[in-house]
């Protein structure tokens, strides 16, 4: 069995969550609470329930709003090349998300994200040069312009990353750090050049994971 424990910190507010699984043969029981779960005494709210079989589906049950949401995941070749498929549905809102990332090689892939019926659609590219360095641009055809990421290992497992995304002019930065000891964090700053303030936004996530 596991467990895992997570935070956010934001400027004016934070959030907690919790998660335990164990197997039972090739399938994963999952249940997760937040902290909406017992902040005015316990209750249903933010509890979901969830049933895998990693690699081939993923099925999520949200309790306090009776909704399901679908996942299945495959992977087919094409001209030798991996092609990973993902079909995700929400039975509540009714959207259905195609996912699908060609990987070119162990430096090259190329995916694209389609929710049906919408024009929301976005194409990426990901190329990460000699291990250590990864580029990722993204075009939104929705919004007709492009997001960009830049992010570089540091100090071993830790990683710095840069976004900026053109539409809204949101320029962000992160650093992640994961350690099996002391637990997995991620801090983040992102400021919006459009606004006058410019004032940043930053936020703080932690993450500790227990087997049981």
């Amino acid at each position: 069995m596991k467990a895992s424990l997570k935070g956010r910190y934001e400027n004016d507010k934070s959030t907690g969550a919790a998660t335990v699984a164990f197997n039972t043969g090739d399938v994963r029981l999952r249940a997760s609470v937040t902290d909406a779960t017992f902040v005015n005494g316990p209750s249903l709210n933010g509890l979901s329930l969830a049933v895998e079989k990693p690699g081939f589906f993923i099925v999520d049950y949200n309790v306090p709003k009776k909704d399901f949401r679908f996942q299945f995941m495959n992977a087919v070749k094409v001209v030798d090349k991996p092609l990973n498929l993902t079909y995700i549905h929400s039975r509540g809102d009714k959207r259905t998300i195609l996912d699908g990332t060609l990987v070119i090689d162990s430096a090259n892939k190329i995916s694209a994200n389609y929710m049906v019926g919408t024009e929301n659609c976005k194409l990426k590219y990901t190329y990460v040069h000699r291990g250590l360095m990864t580029f990722e641009p993204c075009y939104d055809l929705a919004k007709n312009s492009w997001d960009f990421a830049v992010s570089q290992k540091v100090y071993g497992d830790d990683v710095l990353k840069a976004t900026y995304q053109t539409s809204s002019k949101n320029l962000g930065l992160e650093w992640s750090t994961n350690s099996k000891l002391n637990g997995n964090f991620k801090f983040s700053a992102s400021v919006n050049l459009a606004e006058e303030s410019k004032m940043p936004k930053l936020s703080a996530e932690s993450m500790w994971n227990f087997d049981m």
